[in-house]
């Protein structure tokens, strides 16, 4: 199984848990996964769950079979950072500074 990523969009349904069948399943904004995994092929999920226009309604914590999950959009790749210059730095030339008398 391809790993799940934070900002992948999934599909929750009757294949991950009894709970979420019929009307009842979700479509989430994967948020993070949880660190234990008390059973095998079990994981505990946050996301944010999102309505039919693909808003946010309410933040879960979901307990899921990870075979059962979907996954309908993968988050889109991090565009490399850029730095806030352009060009390398110039040193500057140093002045000597005159005290008051």
């Amino acid at each position: 199984m391809t790993p799940l990523n934070p900002g992948d969009l999934l599909v929750i349904g009757p294949a991950c848990s009894v709970q979420f069948t019929g009307d009842r399943i979700l479509r989430v904004r994967l948020v993070s996964i949880g660190v234990v995994d008390p059973y095998h092929d079990w994981l505990w999920l946050t996301g944010y769950v999102l309505d039919v226009k693909g808003n946010a309604i309410a933040k879960r914590e979901l307990y899921v079979q990870r075979a059962g999950i979907v996954v309908e959009q993968r988050r889109p790749p991090l565009a490399p950072r850029s730095s806030a210059r352009t060009t390398p730095a110039q040193p500057r030339a140093r002045t000597a500074r005159v005290r008051a008398s």
